[in-house]
């Protein structure tokens, strides 16, 4: 059974922002890990161990995170690197100032700003908290479906 609702208040914003957003605020984001591996020739950082990613004050916690990125030629010539893809493995948080959402894993596809966090997810917003196997938001329209088997929500007007 697939239940969607529309939850206008998601706010992830944690690196989750569009590109054209992102460029405009120019957060850093930093990331801290027990280790890092680079992996030029395929685009990729993988970060083991304790991960922390923050930017602006909100945080993705994992065991792992690989980084997909690509170089973007700029208007002057030289190029930037540029994050595609970023999948966070093993005990995952998402932590912003309005909601926490942990899971198992979770990917977020930076280019096509979609999100997907597995295994046993729960968002909890103030005291309304949903559950269930699967979570897929589009963070351009702030549409969330919970879908994967049964779901479970608490919905407690603030």
């Amino acid at each position: 059974m697939i239940r969607e609702i529309l939850y206008p208040a998601l706010a992830l914003s944690v690196l989750l922002l569009p590109p054209q957003q992102a460029a405009a605020q120019q957060a850093p984001v930093d990331i801290e890990a027990n280790e890092m591996e680079i992996i030029d020739a395929d685009k990729r950082a993988i970060f083991r161990g304790a991960v922390d990613a923050t930017r602006n004050g909100d945080h993705i916690r994992s065991d792992e995170m690989i980084v997909d990125y690509s170089d973007v030629k700029q208007e002057d010539g030289s190029s930037k690197s540029q994050v595609s893809k970023l999948d966070a493995n093993g005990h995952v948080t998402i932590t912003t100032d309005k909601q926490v959402i942990t899971g198992d894993w979770a990917k977020l596809n930076v280019l096509t700003d979609n999100l997907e966090v597995g295994g046993d997810v729960k968002v909890v917003e103030g005291k309304t908290v949903l559950r269930g196997p699967k979570l897929s938001v589009d963070l351009k329209t702030k549409k969330l479906v919970m879908s994967g088997g049964r779901v479970k929500g608490s919905f407690v007007p603030k």
